[in-house]
């Protein structure tokens, strides 16, 4: 049943993005546009359920548009698994007349709010902030440019050291059970394999063409792994190089979470300043319990459980183009039959 939206609570979930801060500052300016009440809840749905929720204008938003992180903090939150829990954060929106909430954050934020707006009828929106990129139905997610830009900055200095010691360097970046990150930045620094979960690895083709390398006196090579790639990250494919590979030079270099931080750029500041705005227009609309996208840069608006049910799909496309750019010879068209 549609109702009228009048007070709005907005909080950030999960893992951290950059950009985060930007679509904050959206939701509660576009809320305060349109003569809403807006409140800011800490730390995810754990300051739902313990009662951390603040009133919120233009003012408490000032200045933080450049920012990593959040200001909201964020956290991950057991009891919210559970009914009880849920029906706490309720009791909490309750008693300030709390009706419509914006939650910014991946597919484990929005399965919770699925589950919260079913059982108490609070209408939910979604706001795409993830590094990983890993939710279908958005051509992006806020933080996903900003983690990418540096990775390949990073990659481009590590590149450096490589050629000047003729190593190979196993390159480790974010990406549990999506292989984006890894796919965009290997490609942007010229890796010569790049390991994904989407894809099971072929290790025998890839010393098979290292062993080639070697004996051409090519030494020089970058392989660039997420760290949910089936052989359990970089370390592991070390190892495994290592065994099959004893006079070469491999090292190991894991960006970890300087991935996550960092002041957003400006695609990322761009996307989650329209999402946020998009997502207060969609509760006054009467749009509820999807998430918000852009595809074609066009705004979507995407049902929350089809963000929890699927994932985005890597292209065969992609996987031809990150073959095919990283041959130095490729009349033996044989080779790309890996793919």
């Amino acid at each position: 049943m549609e109702k009228k939206v009048s007070r709005i609570g907005v909080l950030t979930s999960g893992g951290d993005s950059p950009g985060m801060n930007a679509a904050v500052r959206a939701v509660v300016r576009t809320g305060n546009y349109h003569g809403l009440e807006v409140y800011g809840i800490m730390r995810g749905y754990q300051g739902l359920i313990e009662d951390d929720i603040f009133r919120m204008d233009s003012r408490s938003v000032a200045n933080i548009i450049q920012r990593g992180g959040t200001i909201l903090k964020t956290a991950r939150c057991k009891e919210f698994f559970e009914y009880e829990g849920r029906k706490r954060a309720y009791e909490n929106l309750k008693k300030r007349g709390i009706d419509g909430l914006i939650i910014i954050g991946g597919d484990g934020s929005f399965r919770g709010a699925v589950n919260f707006s079913n059982e108490f009828d609070i209408p939910c929106i979604g706001i795409a902030g993830t590094i990983d990129k890993d939710i279908q139905g958005t051509d992006f997610t806020i933080g996903f440019d900003t983690a990418v830009n540096t990775a390949v900055e990073a990659i481009d200095k590590i590149r450096d050291t490589m050629d000047a010691h003729d190593r190979i360097f196993i390159i480790e970046v974010m990406g549990r059970d999506a292989g984006y990150i890894a796919l965009h930045s290997g490609i942007a620094t010229g890796a010569e394999n790049i390991l994904i979960p989407e894809r099971k690895t072929d290790m025998d083709a890839i010393i098979k063409s290292l062993l080639e390398k070697e004996r051409r006196q090519k030494l020089v090579n970058l392989i660039v792994v997420a760290e949910g790639d089936d052989f359990g990250g970089a370390n592991q494919v070390q190892k495994i190089l290592k065994d099959k590979l004893p006079n070469a030079e491999i090292r190991v270099c894991i960006l970890g979470h300087i991935q996550r931080g960092g002041s957003p750029t400006c695609i990322d500041r761009l996307i989650a300043s329209r999402m946020g705005y998009h997502a207060v227009e969609s509760l006054m609309e009467g749009r509820y319990n999807v998430f918000v996208g852009i595809q074609n840069n066009k705004m979507h608006y995407i049902p929350l459980e089809k963000a929890v049910k699927n994932k985005g799909k890597i292209s065969e496309e992609w996987m031809k183009i990150v073959k095919i750019l990283a041959l130095i010879n490729i009349t033996n068209k044989r080779l790309l039959k890996q793919v």
